[in-house]
């Protein structure tokens, strides 16, 4: 039948694509369902286009410190439209760069809304068509949207989700971001570089909270520095939006509650899995609280189904989605006869690292200092700061912070921590070093090269030792 296949994907994100290609690659007759654009939220909305937007207000920053490097460059300003647009235009390339890929790898792109009918049946519907579609396996990889709460809902105006703010028609005067993690710290520096008055509300008692303590009192320190207002332990009760801006009502940690006007809102409170409507309840597949259960190689408890990326729970990143896609079509593709010839590996999510691209950058992988404790580890903890850092100084990025926890009686890298620029680029090294299982001694007695920032991991380990060189 045309519409049979070995493999079909609901949703095309940086998990659905990846997997449908790795199945193909395998030889496995495979389709994608999409009901909005390939590459899903990560390469449309997310963390493609945002990096775009980022990478303008770093170069407008750098511009209106022209003078620290001796240059000139006086009135900076900026055509909003235009910064929009050059984001636009990023994921535009990038969503023809997967139609392409679709194409290249023989794999049949079905558009509209896919729901699972039956066991292997997916129904389509688009324009009030419908496609009946079959398969011997469906991975399930809708994402996720943004959450809202009952009192806290966005209009598109003038209180956002990170959609909205990604595509703003004017430049907010006085911007409220409710929450710290990475999509909230990132708008937070995005807007502030572009000269927008920032408060951030975090209703922990720190800002980026999944990261280990050291890294969020420098990163408070840095955004105060740059002219954020933060709020931690607050909560935002109310908010009342009319034509000329919003009223934030914010109870502080004393319990006190206060009104203060705002020209807009950005909620990045978390996110929502996009598992209603899919036939997941009549089939019986397992959730919790919305996200599908799943186990390290994809497959959920009805055999047949599989889930991969934000729909499956965190850490909600692109590229946890894209590896677990290339474990689950290994994974099919074993069991139908058609495997690579080695088995599947099971994901491993404690290797996975996180990056924020806010200013300045944040990345880590493993455990943090407190997480380690808790898990019963002796450690051996070491520090370097960017000002001992020759390539840093001569960046101009002198501000920041590598840490490494070692198991005391192992040497075993348990976690790094980094903040500062390029930090994401950087956080790869302990990321291999950790899959590889390195140990202190191998990473002591490594090269690296001079004059780089990289040199700075080199002198962390060496610190957690008593040995740093530098500092």
């Amino acid at each position: 039948m045309a519409n049979s296949y070995d493999l079909i994907v609901l949703g095309s994100g940086p998990g659905g694509y990846v997997a449908a290609i790795r199945a193909a690659q395998l030889g496995l007759k495979t389709a994608i369902v999409e009901r909005e654009k390939l590459g899903g939220i990560c390469l449309n909305w997310g963390c493609i286009p945002t990096k775009a937007l980022l990478r303008s207000s770093e170069v407008k920053h750098m511009m209106d410190n022209a003078k620290d490097y001796g240059l000139s460059a006086k009135d900076v300003g900026f055509d909003l439209a235009a910064v929009v647009e050059r984001s636009r235009g990023v994921a535009g390339q990038l969503n023809s760069g997967v139609k392409h890929l679709m194409k290249k790898n023989k794999i049949d792109v079905h558009e509209g809304e896919g729901k699972i009918v039956a066991k292997g049946k997916i129904a389509v519907t688009k324009d009030g068509s419908k496609t009946d579609l079959a398969a011997k396996h469906i991975i399930v990889a809708t994402g996720a949207r943004a959450r809202e709460l009952p009192h806290l809902k966005a209009d598109g105006k003038r209180i956002w989700t990170y959609r909205h703010a990604m595509t703003p028609e004017e430049m907010p005067g006085k911007l409220l971001v409710i929450g710290s993690g990475a999509i909230g710290v990132e708008f937070a520096s995005f807007y502030s570089d572009m000269g927008a008055d920032v408060t951030i509300v975090e209703m922990l008692d720190r800002i980026v909270p999944v990261e280990d303590k050291d890294i969020s009192a420098h990163m408070l320190k840095r955004l105060e520095k740059d002219g954020i207002k933060i709020l931690t332990e607050a909560s935002v009760e109310k908010l009342d939006a009319s034509g000329k801006g919003v009223t934030a009502s914010i109870k502080d940690k004393s319990g006190k509650t206060a009104t203060t006007e705002f020209s807009h809102v950005i909620l990045a409170i978390g996110i929502a899995p996009n598992s209603e409507d899919i036939g997941l309840e009549d089939l019986g597949v397992k959730t919790d609280r919305g996200h599908i259960v799943n186990d390290a190689y994809g497959k959920t408890n009805i055999d047949g189904i599989w889930a991969l990326g934000d729909v499956t729970g965190p850490p909600w990143l692109a590229h946890k989605a894209s590896h677990e896609g290339v474990v689950a079509a290994e994974s099919i593709a074993e069991s139908l006869g058609k495997g690579s010839g080695h088995a599947p590996h099971p994901m491993d999510k404690s290797n996975i690292p996180g990056c924020t691209y806010s200013r300045p950058q944040i990345a880590s992988v493993g455990l943090t200092e407190e997480k380690a404790k808790e898990a019963g580890h002796k450690l051996k903890i070491g520090k370097f700061p960017f000002i001992g850092n020759g390539k840093a100084i001569a960046l101009g990025e002198a501000d920041g912070l590598v840490k490494t926890i070692f198991d005391a009686e192992t040497g075993e890298l348990l976690g790094a921590h980094m903040i500062g620029a390029e930090v994401t680029e950087l956080i790869q090294g302990f990321v291999v070093a950790r899959q590889l299982e390195t140990t202190e001694e191998q990473l002591m007695q490594t090269i690296f090269a001079h004059p780089t920032l990289s040199e700075m991991m080199h002198e962390s380990v060496l610190d957690a030792y008593g040995r740093a060189i530098h500092y």
